[in-house]
């Protein structure tokens, strides 16, 4: 079985790669500290995804960003920044729309293949009862847009495959440290056997979903 980590640097893709590779996958990770790739640089997200070859049995998308060029979610409208919204929008829905869009061609045709993308619950439109974090919730639910309709084309051509917008829980990694709160975390190695044994449970009709670490779906 073939894997793609892309963000494999950060806390929760490295620890999904490590799961893999004790589960005896062989795993292809790629990041901007160590291929650097950039996916809010297209010409970048071509020239990493161009080099790799193959199709994978499992894609995960675990990019994103909390705290961009030392902006800190805003507490209240009055708040807001375009340029810091734009780039909430660019690394948090945007990137992994390019991605999406470069590795389409190494998701196989003649058999069940998984593509997840890592959400937050704080996307959800549904749920949101707290306001606040405009940037960072619009380009989540921007990114939930982009996976459900990304998934609606890949039913069409890939009728074996699954994409799915996934929300890690709140994970003890540098993007939470200065926010979690009193919100209990888990560790990254737990965050990612959650989401592992949730993927395991996923399949076609489950494609174009969002769900939490229990798997769960969230509301939109």
């Amino acid at each position: 079985m073939r894997a793609l980590v892309i963000g494999a640097s950060g806390g929760i893709g490295s620890a999904v790669a490590v799961a893999l590779v004790q589960r005896r996958w062989e795993v292809v990770g790629l990041s901007r500290r160590a291929d650097g790739l950039d996916v809010t640089d297209e010409a970048s997200v071509a020239r990493v995804l161009g080099a790799v070859e193959g199709v994978f049995d499992l894609i995960l998308v675990a990019t994103g960003g909390l705290e961009i060029g030392g902006a800190r979610p805003e507490k209240s409208v009055k708040a807001l920044d375009g340029a810091a919204m734009a780039a909430q929008f660019a690394l948090n829905a945007i990137g992994p729309a390019l991605v999406l869009k470069h590795v389409w061609r190494m998701i196989p045709k003649d058999r069940p293949a998984k593509v997840a993308v890592l959400s937050a619950r704080v996307g959800s439109i549904g749920d949101n009862r707290l306001g606040g974090w405009h940037g960072y919730r619009a380009a989540k639910a921007a990114l939930n847009q982009i996976v459900r309709t990304c998934a609606v084309e890949l039913a069409r051509t890939h009728p074996a495959a699954a994409l799915v917008a996934l929300h890690p829980g709140t994970v003890a990694t540098g993007l939470t440290a200065a926010y979690a709160g009193g919100h209990p975390t888990v560790t990254p190695a737990a965050a990612a056997e959650n989401l592992l044994a949730v993927l395991e449970r996923i399949g076609p009709g489950e494609t174009g979903g969002f769900f939490d670490w229990r798997g769960e779906r969230v509301e939109w």
